[in-house]
């Protein structure tokens, strides 16, 4: 199936005429807006500015809410004066630290206030960056998880020695592409009975001398669950005593990452644990900033290796980056310090305990309902799972979903990975902007669906792989 398909020949051009609203304009209703311009090639002349605008705002319209988005991890609120600074930046290129050394400063402090909320041994010189999502900042631990491991094994490596790295089957996508991309062989540990993310037990026992590292998930997006970093932390502190194999791991906190620190102190699975060499996080999902940031951090210079750092040098001093994009806004990023400079510790504390509290009243309302059963309750992240209760014959979790998108309402319904194929669910996702009424107006309009899915003769998804809205 190709990526992208060019418009169907056989559609009839009469329809695009007098597509536009006349007033569209710029002074004569009746005058120069008859026909709308092509969607598939550059047109001949300019539009008017509030005309193109108009046009590309009536298609944007059949969008789905953002707000109304429960299948999203991403930031869909921020406060006017968030959207005021970033609208100030967007005109900065962040790679020009030389030219917006103020800009590259905030992202240091950022760095250094993510380092000292995850307890680096040293903040001042724990290493790190911003990036344009946790995608891009898992590429970039994993590059430096197998350079760090091609080093040790030099002579191995060139002999044909295959590098892997240990994770759960729950993993997000982008690790299965650096796996893909660089050469790594993914070693994934599947899912079994009611556990849904990776063990300690069975991550070390898939770690060998080619092992880079083992991928710890700080909420999995399957069905919000903390992996337990620390119990696997302990199982590798063990294999290293047996075999003499010392396996480092990383901590994709891709939203856990900006809850435990606020929310669950008592939980270590940060830079307090020394076998974790570095940790990211999307500062674009509970880090609360638009989309188009993310952060990697390492834990000391000593777990990135030099020769994957490029330096540039502004105002006669050092900056080193290492990122795989280079030319991106520094809006985001000024975004991010703003966020981190209005909350504070207290204030991110708060909004992470109201996205809990909501989810986790949300999720106990849905139970009630009967008709279905938790799979999770969203005391870890503000996310939660659940599916048809076992006597419920007549609908399905597909089935669900696109009734309430019919409302509005984006859920989305999946079936898990080997080896619980079998297991359909629907998951919430709770964010900063989905408050306790918009959870009582899901509720209601849910609980208006249930006795017409309740009527239904069977399940009338037939599709399941085409139903399913999970592709993030």
């Amino acid at each position: 199936m190709p990526l992208h398909q060019g418009p169907d020949p056989s559609h009839p051009q009469h329809e695009r005429r007098l597509a536009l609203n006349p007033f569209f304009g710029e002074a004569d209703p009746v005058g120069g807006m008859t026909e709308a311009p092509p969607r598939h090639h550059l047109p001949d002349r300019p539009l008017p500015p509030m005309s193109a605008y108009q046009i590309v705002h009536d298609e944007l319209m059949l969008d789905g809410n953002s707000r109304l988005n429960l299948a999203t991890f991403v930031t869909t609120w921020m406060e006017p004066q968030a959207g005021v600074l970033m609208s100030e930046c967007r005109d900065k290129n962040m790679i020009d630290k030389d030219e917006y050394p103020r800009t590259a400063e905030l992202e240091r402090r950022c760095v250094a206030m993510l380092a000292d909320l995850w307890n680096a041994p040293d903040p001042a010189t724990a290493v790190g960056c911003s990036t344009t999502g946790s995608s891009e900042a898992c590429m970039l631990a994993g590059m430096a998880l197998k350079r760090r491991w091609t080093k040790r094994n030099a002579d191995r490596y060139a002999s044909g020695a295959r590098p892997n790295l240990v994770m759960g089957v729950n993993v997000q996508v982008c690790w299965e592409k650096f796996c893909n991309f660089w050469e790594v062989e993914p070693r994934l540990v599947p899912m079994e009975g009611d556990r849904f993310h990776l063990d300690a037990e069975s991550a070390a026992a898939l770690c060998d001398e080619n092992t880079i590292g083992v991928v710890a998930v700080l909420g999995s997006t399957f069905d919000g669950s903390y992996e337990p970093v620390a119990e696997i932390c302990a199982a590798l502190d063990a294999l290293q005593q047996r075999t003499g194999l010392d396996i480092p791991v990383h901590v994709d906190g891709a939203s856990g990452a900006m809850i435990a620190p606020f929310l669950d102190e008592d939980l270590v699975w940060d830079f307090r644990l020394p076998r974790v060499s570095s940790i990211n996080t999307s500062g674009h999902k509970y880090g609360l900033v638009y989309p188009g940031v993310g952060w990697a951090l390492w834990r000391s210079p000593a777990e990135l290796p030099e020769d994957l750092v490029f330096r540039v040098n502004y105002l006669g001093g050092d900056m080193p980056t290492f990122a795989l994009n280079f030319s991106r806004p520094g809006a985001q990023v000024v975004a991010q310090y703003y966020t981190f400079l209005r909350l504070g510790r207290e204030g991110y504390r708060a909004v992470q305990q109201t996205s809990r509290d909501v989810a986790r009243g949300l999720a106990e309302r849905i139970e009630a309902m009967g008709d279905f059963r938790l799979l999770t309750r969203g005391d870890q992240l503000p996310v939660f799972a659940f599916t048809t209760a076992p006597d419920v014959t007549s609908f399905d979790v597909f089935d669900v979903s696109r009734r309430l998108r019919e409302k509005g309402w984006l859920v989305p319904a999946y079936t898990f990975p080997a080896d619980r194929e079998d297991l359909s669910v629907l998951r919430v996702v709770c964010r900063n902007g989905f408050s306790a009424d918009l959870a009582g107006l899901f509720i209601e309009d849910l609980s208006r669906l249930l006795p017409e899915l309740r009527r239904q003769p069977h399940p009338f998804t037939h599709d399941k792989g085409a139903a399913t809205s999970f592709h993030h």
